[in-house]
């Protein structure tokens, strides 16, 4: 099941999502300063490509909320709303539930992407 989820999502929502995640990391990567904030958007363009069948853990530390707080000034704000406006239209369908819970997740995930560790389920 989670196969077919992943390939209409990513027809669907992902590729919008993934390309977002590789902007920033893009875009972050400009400079020596922020290569660590890139990378760790990089490792998020997988997820969202293909998020079903996967799951984001949250951790807190004194570092990783320093740097959260930096990415929220920078990319953080404008992806969470974008993912989140996404995430109500796909939940205007019943169809569409599923797509937006992701597109939620997605939003959580663009306010604190620093700490937080990608982990499939079995």
């Amino acid at each position: 099941m989670s196969t077919l989820g992943n390939i209409i999502w990513f027809l669907l929502g992902g590729l919008i999502a993934g390309m977002c995640w590789l902007i920033a990391g893009l875009l972050c990567c400009i400079t020596i300063i922020g290569i660590p904030l890139g990378i760790q958007c990089f490792k998020f363009v997988e997820l969202s490509f293909f998020p079903f069948g996967k799951d984001i853990q949250f951790s807190s530390g004194t570092a990783s909320v320093l740097i959260n707080i930096l990415w929220l000034l920078i990319f953080g704000f404008e992806m969470a709303l974008i993912f989140a406006v996404i995430g109500l239209l796909f939940c205007i369908t019943i169809i569409g539930i599923p797509f937006g819970l992701q597109m939620f997740k997605f939003a959580k995930l663009a306010l604190m992407p620093f700490g937080a560790q990608i982990v499939i389920n079995q």
